[in-house]
């Protein structure tokens, strides 16, 4: 079963990535490398590959390969990044972010998935990797200024704490919209004095970022 993963995870990354434009190869890399098989539930291990968003404990989900691929693309990754992840869910993006990126600091509302991603990434020896339960919306302030920020939920708008905690040329990626509908994926520059640059992505549909700088 292992052997036929990984052909999956090859085929995945030709037909579900490269296709649609996905060129970076440290993120190609990634992707060719982490078994996202690990990070789901047991029982829908056998749909690890396919083109779209899987359910995970506590009601979330781990999202469309692709997605995750143009999130990590977007936001210029070098491997002295430091990187923030808002929603850890199920740990398969901050194993990705490892790969390319020095230091990923990944912050969890739910308990539950913050505890199982430690000790899935932990076995799987990302070491480069904290995780921590809090409220994403406020950012994780003690290892701030952060190179890039990837919000793995959606926001009503751009939480300010997540600009003020991004160095200057720091880019940050957040789906903003609706709390259970369509949402707009924005690249966000930060240029200086939290003065920003507003890019639009794809539409996408993410769980909503809960918090005290979200929705409540």
């Amino acid at each position: 079963m292992e052997k036929d993963f990984e052909k999956l995870r090859q085929k995945m990354v030709k037909e579900q990535l490269i296709k649609r434009g996905i060129e970076d190869e440290a993120v190609l890399k990634a992707f060719r490398k982490v078994a996202r098989e690990k990070f789901m539930l047991e029982k829908n291990r056998e749909y690890a590959y396919q083109d779209g968003a899987q359910s995970i404990d506590a009601g979330q989900t781990i999202s469309q390969p692709y997605i995750v691929a143009l999130m990590l693309q977007s936001l210029g990754l070098n491997e002295g990044a430091r990187v923030l992840e808002v929603g850890t869910g199920s740990g398969y993006a901050a194993a990705l972010l490892a790969e390319i990126a020095k230091k990923v600091y990944t912050i969890e509302r739910i308990e539950e998935l913050a505890l199982k991603a430690s000790k899935v990434l932990e076995k799987l020896n990302y070491h480069n990797v904290e995780v921590k339960v809090g409220d994403g919306s406020l950012g994780w302030e003690e290892n701030a200024p952060y190179d890039a920020i990837l919000v793995s939920a959606a926001a009503p708008y751009v939480p300010e704490k997540l600009i003020e905690q991004l160095t200057v040329k720091g880019r940050l990626i957040i789906p903003i919209g609706k709390r259970n509908g369509i949402q707009q994926l924005k690249l966000i520059t930060k240029k200086y004095r939290n003065k920003i640059k507003e890019e639009n992505l794809e539409y996408v549909r993410f769980v909503p970022l809960l918090g005290e700088d979200s929705w409540r």
